[in-house]
């Protein structure tokens, strides 16, 4: 959903809430009206951040449009990028549902509108819907595995697999179809891949010359988009040539 103007009507954040976010699935239309009642609505510009990381966690948000780059700075000073989030997920669930400070800073990377409920809004919701705080914590669940598999790949897979299977999970959660294959529909800097795979700008870039090279992938600094989506698979996998 694309919103022209900062007031977001109350029938498009019901129409938000309708349409798969997996925090209200199920719900009948008197959770949803009252979710919405307890809500308040935001707007970010690029660049401008949401919550930083080692914050004490006042609110929740729900993206309604836009998105997200969440990161994580390390002891070391390392900059890393833990995820993105787009509309219909939700920021900073695991800290407000854990009594935690933020683990990360988020920051939107374009125009962003979301719906905002404090800690206290959120305690009221989910006690008058358990059903709420029951999708909560499957969220925080789903959260806490991807992390384990980012970490797994990291101390495992060679780096190509990796940027493989980080290229693979942002065309899962922003992949648009076009007449030459599957762009990931948000601008994506190499620097970034490189703080998502754990390695360094040139060895991003020297794989993604290669693969374009290759017919693999395709789209300038800027944008990526998948070409072959089965040749970046068996990458991925590490599975052998097509013959």
């Amino acid at each position: 959903m694309v919103f022209m103007s900062d007031v977001i009507s109350r029938n498009e954040m019901l129409t938000s809430l309708r349409t798969g976010v997996p925090l209200f699935e199920g719900l009948p239309e008197e959770a949803l009206q009252h979710a919405i009642s307890l809500a308040q609505r935001r707007r970010l510009e690029q660049g401008e951040l949401l919550f930083r990381q080692g914050g004490a966690p006042e609110a929740f948000f729900l993206i309604l449009a836009g998105r997200l780059k969440i990161g994580q700075t390390t002891p070391e000073g390392q900059q890393i990028i833990i995820r993105y989030l787009g509309p219909r997920e939700i920021a900073g669930c695991v800290a407000v549902c854990g009594g935690m400070p933020y683990p990360a800073t988020a920051e939107a990377i374009e125009t962003t509108w979301l719906l905002e409920w404090t800690r206290a809004r959120m305690a009221e919701l989910s006690g008058r819907y358990p059903a709420i705080a029951m999708a909560a914590m499957r969220i925080m669940g789903g959260r806490m595995t991807e992390l384990q598999d980012r970490l797994r790949e990291l101390h495992t897979d060679p780096v190509e697999r990796r940027i493989a299977h980080a290229l693979g999970r942002l065309v899962v959660q922003a992949g648009r179809r076009t007449g030459s294959g599957i762009e990931i529909d948000f601008p994506l800097p190499r620097r970034d891949l490189a703080e998502m795979t754990g390695t360094t700008l040139h060895t991003v870039s020297r794989t993604l010359a290669r693969w374009e090279a290759e017919g693999i992938v395709g789209g300038g600094r800027q944008r990526v988009a998948i070409l072959d989506p089965l040749g970046l698979v068996r990458i991925a996998e590490d599975l052998p040539a097509a013959s």
